[in-house]
């Protein structure tokens, strides 16, 4: 081993490219954001929690350069057709992330799209796709869980079998450590071609 030269100090001029974490979402229509922004506001005034946007995940937290993740997510896009999503019911889950959401049905095209995208950010899936739509993040008691899903169908008693179109993806900075998701922001978006 050498001593002394070499240290891998990087010379200044160098910059390496950050990489933050990325996640592609689904946009719902601005009418039907609108009524899941009401129903996410009734719940998160009675249990707490961090404000974010109605959306469904489709490529899960992953570590990139902003530059590949922007290449990426455009690559995605654009073999990509505008889909339906519909709302099975109101569940809860145990983690921070998945504590009260809509579950949607896992219909081929709603599975097919995130197995789409998430081909070209060769992201690795640890467990089988849940499509699902979050309203409230945060760690509460079973209890509590239970009365927030009582909440939600009472707040918006026709949301089971919801459905929407899907024809905005966007690509979010979301640093999963970030609890408060005041760091959590927008890259891009794009229009799915609709047929």
């Amino acid at each position: 081993m050498e001593s002394g030269t070499g240290t891998g100090t990087v010379p200044a001029t160098t910059e390496v490219a950050q990489k933050h974490v990325y996640s592609v979402w689904a946009v719902p229509p601005e009418d039907v954001a609108d009524r899941l922004k009401k129903l996410m506001d009734g719940l998160r005034s009675e249990f707490g929690g961090p404000q974010f946007q109605p959306h469904v995940t489709v490529v899960g937290a992953i570590r990139l350069t902003e530059q590949d993740a922007l290449e990426k997510f455009r690559s995605a896009c654009d073999g990509l057709k505008a889909y339906t999503a519909t709302v099975d019911r109101v569940a809860t889950g145990i983690f921070f992330y998945q504590c009260v959401y809509l579950l949607l049905h896992p219909t081929p095209e709603v599975v097919e799209a995130s197995e789409h995208c998430i081909g070209h950010f060769g992201y690795k899936r640890s467990t089988p796709y849940m499509p699902h739509l979050s309203l409230l993040y945060g760690d509460l008691k079973d209890d509590d869980k239970k009365k927030a899903e009582e909440k939600a169908n009472i707040l918006d008693e026709s949301i089971n079998g919801l459905s929407f179109q899907v024809s905005c993806l966007a690509l979010w900075k979301t640093d999963t450590e970030d609890i408060s998701l005041k760091s959590w922001e927008k890259i891009a978006e794009c229009t799915l071609s609709s047929n």
